[in-house]
Parts: C-alpha cells; sequence; structure tokens
C-alpha cells in the first residue's frame, strides 16, 4: 500500500490544519472564556491573521446566529480556505466574510471576540507597532469585546532545535524548526517541514520571521493600549503533573516549565 502523504502528493494546508490547529478546541476556549466574564454569548468573531479561516468556520458551526470576519494578506490561504473550509458550510458560509486586507484595518462589524492565533501577531517587532494593533483592537471591539491572543515560551523557547511530532496515524512527521534566534533583539526565524514515511520532505512549507514576546511585555501592551484589564489563562497539568491537561484557566503564577502555551484575555 502506497504511503497517504508523500512530499509531491501533500497538501500543505491539510498539512497544518492537522499538525497545527486545534479549531474545536479554541472556538470552545474563546466561547466558554466570554461567556465567563460576560454572562453571555458572544456572537460576532473577528479572527486576524486567519489564513484558512478555520476558526470562522467552526465559529459558525458552533450556533446558527453566529457570524465571523476573517482578516490575512495573503491570497493563497484565503482561497484555499474558501474552497475547503467554508464552502462545505452550504449557505451558512455565507455568515463568514473574508477580507484580503492588513489586520491592523477596522472591523465592519464591531466583533464580540477578537483573535489573533499561533503567535501570528508576533510579525509586529517592535513595542510601537504592537501597541498600535492593540489601541487598534481595543477601539475596534464591541462594548464589552474582549481580545484573546496566545503565545509560548519558557527555555526551550528560545533555543535553536528542531523538534519532531509524529502524527498519530503515522501518515506524516510535523517539524517545528526553530532556525535562528536572536537574544539581543528577540527576533526569531521558524520554519515547518513535514516528513513523510516514504523519506521524502516538503522543507520550509511555512516560515515565519517574528519578535518573541513574553508574557509580561504584553500584558503591558494591552494596559497601555487602553484594555481594562488583562488575564494570562494558564494550563493545567494531567494527573502524572508532567503533560498538559488542555485546560486552561486564570492564574497569577505558572510554573517554570521548559516550554508552555498561554493565552492573554484583555477586557474592553
Amino acid at each position: 500500500m502506497s504511503p497517504r502523504f508523500t512530499a509531491d502528493s501533500a497538501d500543505k494546508f491539510v498539512l497544518y490544519q492537522k499538525a497545527v490547529q486545534s479549531a474545536e478546541q479554541d472556538i470552545e476556549f474563546l466561547n466558554d472564556t466570554y461567556k465567563s466574564i460576560r454572562g453571555r454569548e458572544p456572537r460576532h468573531l473577528r479572527e486576524d491573521f486567519c489564513g484558512t479561516c478555520l476558526l470562522s468556520a467552526n465559529w459558525i458551526k458552533l450556533d446558527h446566529r453566529n457570524t465571523a470576519e476573517s482578516y490575512d494578506i495573503d491570497p493563497e490561504p484565503l482561497e484555499w480556505g474558501r474552497l475547503h473550509n467554508l464552502a462545505p458550510l452550504g449557505n451558512d458560509k455565507d455568515r463568514v466574510v473574508q477580507y484580503e486586507e492588513d489586520a491592523r484595518n477596522a472591523s465592519r462589524q464591531a466583533p464580540d471576540v477578537r483573535c489573533a492565533q499561533n503567535f501570528s501577531y508576533w510579525v509586529f517587532k517592535t513595542r510601537a507597532e504592537m501597541l498600535t494593533y492593540f489601541k487598534g483592537v481595543q477601539e475596534d471591539l464591541a462594548e464589552e469585546g474582549i481580545f484573546v491572543v496566545d503565545l509560548h515560551g519558557g527555555p526551550e523557547s528560545i533555543q535553536e532545535l528542531e523538534e519532531e511530532t509524529e502524527m498519530d496515524d503515522e501518515s506524516f512527521t510535523y517539524v517545528w524548526d526553530q532556525d535562528k534566534i536572536n537574544p539581543i533583539t528577540g527576533e526569531a526565524l521558524m520554519h515547518i517541514h513535514f516528513r513523510f514515511p516514504d523519506g521524502t520532505e516538503m522543507s520550509r512549507a511555512f516560515s515565519y520571521d517574528w519578535r518573541q514576546w513574553s508574557i509580561p511585555e504584553l500584558s503591558d501592551v494591552f494596559m497601555d493600549a487602553g484594555f481594562s484589564r488583562v488575564d494570562c489563562y494558564w494550563e493545567g497539568t494531567d494527573e502524572d503533573g508532567e503533560s498538559g491537561d488542555g485546560v486552561f484557566s486564570v492564574s497569577t503564577e505558572g510554573e517554570a516549565c521548559l516550554s508552555y502555551v498561554a493565552y492573554l484575555v484583555g477586557q474592553k
């Protein structure tokens, strides 16, 4: 039997969604976090740096009253998402509007929830750029809106290394490559590679030229941008205390682990 994926036959966006994204869990977190803060369900989502609009598509599936706006400057993932994530929704796809625009542009409808996931907003390398973006978000939100970003950190996040993750079905291996790290400026060049059972590789399927930001730095930017408060949502651990359990809760103290992912949630 021929392998399911090879470097020649695989679609990089399919692989990315399988290896990197967890859209159902992310949407559950966004929805539940808003409800816990505001005591009601959110209706309108804005997804910045949306790529293939996977989060927006899952937001629409969550409730027939939900609507979404998706922003990205790259036409390739937008078109792919239109064909593969939105078209299967049938008439419901009309509740998602894509914009091939800068994420700093204003929304057409004030969002209850606005998010920037997968560290995508790290494209802003200076504090002035990040503050301008966050200020625009704060002004753009609905009256009781929230802004949610994720980030990663820990000692391993600032090392030049490759991390391999073999997918559960063994159809391919996801490789996170921290290629170049500059500890003076915080700049980092990252790549995603995919390796396959037949020995082929899709090298640098995705590349990112970022600045790495810390929780305290970004928390300060939230407050300087005019948010009324910002909370860190830290992941709990499973029964053995060694692995994350996928449950994120508000916390002011986290374990100094080698690598972590956390959320920051700013309130209008």
